[in-house]
């Protein structure tokens, strides 16, 4: 089925350099003659595969635009240390989608980048809610561009597992775990936990403990402004510790848990011999549910809102990619007219089409998506506003939040392994965050 383009006024968006933005004016990238046919725009993101297929699309709309070839290089996770190996050699690319909060004010902090223009900010100021200028900035400098969000509140189940177990898509924290043992009682255990990634292991703190601290508290401890020892951190790590140390409610227990990555996560719900009933973590699932499995998105795939835990609010955690322009680069001016473009909602509406992809730009129709559950995880991330935040691990120092076998990753396996102790568990995490933010 075709889609409808992203609002009434781009109905008919083309790809001239004289292209309206939905919702805005003209699309500055480039001027009106293809002003950068001869020029080369490098880029650097950890994208590989499909995602990095589908950045490619985006990528040939800018040429089609402009004139300018593109070169996208992937970088793998270790962005910081490909980027600043690439600066040393010389070889610095334009653009960076910089995909942790953390890594982008170190980059700003060593003086590699360059800010955005005076277009970008309004474009943002117009189409995005504040909270992702703020992410994107640093020392009140705007120096990131989001052009790529997850919705890291969404827990993903299959709808034959719940109804053979006779149970609906839970709204409280409390009511998941009492139908998580229902699906196991009725032969399949409740979760996949894909423990070998410390990644969501934090994941699935972050969550409780925004919804149980509430944002004030979460902000604080991002920033490192309260200690990991503080009884809020704590009290989250018992309740995830609850479910943690629960056999029936996960896949293989602890050991299996451990041993378990995060697409083998996915498949243990959605693949052909399923070994659980729901898995949890952000809306990137269905890609893998779809793509790897053949999953039909809202049939035999669905998803529940992270739920609210003991009378708080339902969290609504998010991470994202960047854009940053690198003062070492050797085109700004594609550089400038790429991060534009990417600020509008036609850019948006590129990968939206191709699927594996939310805006946080809210001038982007939500009818651009490929499908309805797509639509209902951007309306759900647009509609929380400032009420997002941004995952908690990557605005933390790499050596913290980012880095596989040490920091918070390591520390939440070890959790994982043994939750009997929620107290020394925090004061470990209090120990190596002291460290690494000192550093």
């Amino acid at each position: 089925m075709r889609r409808r383009m992203a609002t009434a006024c781009c109905s008919a968006i083309t790809l001239s350099l004289g292209a309206t933005a939905c919702g805005g004016g003209p699309v500055s990238a480039g001027g009106g003659e293809k002003e950068l046919s001869g020029q080369t725009l490098s880029v650097a993101a950890v994208w590989s595969g499909a995602e990095q297929k589908n950045f490619q699309k985006v990528l040939d709309a800018f040429t089609e635009k402009t004139g300018a070839t593109t070169q996208f290089t992937s970088t793998g996770d270790n962005v910081s240390t490909v980027v600043g190996s690439k600066i040393e050699g010389g070889n610095a690319p334009d653009v960076v989608m910089v995909p942790q909060v953390g890594v982008l004010q170190q980059f700003a902090k060593k003086g590699w980048l360059k800010p955005l223009t005076p277009a970008t900010g309004k474009a943002v100021d117009a189409g995005y809610a504040p909270v992702w200028k703020e992410y994107g900035s640093v020392d009140g400098t705007l120096y990131g561009l989001y052009f790529k969000a997850a919705h890291k509140s969404t827990v993903w189940y299959s709808p034959e597992a719940f109804a053979q177990a006779g149970v609906k898509p839970p709204t409280g924290y409390e009511e998941m775990l009492k139908s998580g043992r229902a699906v196991s009682d009725s032969g399949l255990p409740a979760f996949a936990v894909a423990g070998e990634d410390g990644w969501t292991l934090t994941d699935w703190f972050e969550n409780i403990y925004l919804s149980q601290a509430g944002p004030v508290k979460y902000d604080r401890l991002a920033r490192h402004e309260i200690p990991w020892t503080d009884p809020s951190v704590v009290k989250a790590l018992t309740t995830l510790g609850e479910l943690f140390s629960d056999r029936k409610l996960i896949a293989g227990g602890q050991k299996g848990a451990l041993g378990t990555d995060f697409p083998g996560s996915v498949e243990k719900v959605f693949g052909p011999d399923p070994e659980a009933g729901m898995v949890y973590e952000g809306d990137f699932v269905a890609g893998i549910a779809k793509d790897q499995f053949g999953r039909k998105i809202g049939q035999d795939a669905a998803f529940f809102p992270f739920p609210a835990v003991a009378g708080g609010k339902a969290p609504v955690v998010s991470g994202g990619d960047a854009a940053v322009m690198l003062k070492d680069g050797g085109n700004q001016k594609a550089a400038e007219a790429f991060t534009e473009y990417l600020a509008t909602p036609e850019a948006a509406a590129v990968w939206a089409e191709a699927g594996g992809f939310l805006s946080p730009n809210k001038k982007l129709d939500v009818a651009s998506y490929g499908d309805d559950t797509l639509r209902a995880t951007a309306e759900s991330l647009i509609a929380a506003g400032d009420a997002v935040r941004f995952d908690m691990s990557d605005q933390a120092p790499a050596a913290f939040g980012g880095t596989k076998g040490v920091g918070e990753w390591k520390l939440l396996q070890d959790f994982l392994r043994d939750p009997s102790d929620p107290a020394a568990t925090a004061a470990a995490l209090e120990a190596a965050a002291a460290k690494a933010y000192q550093g």
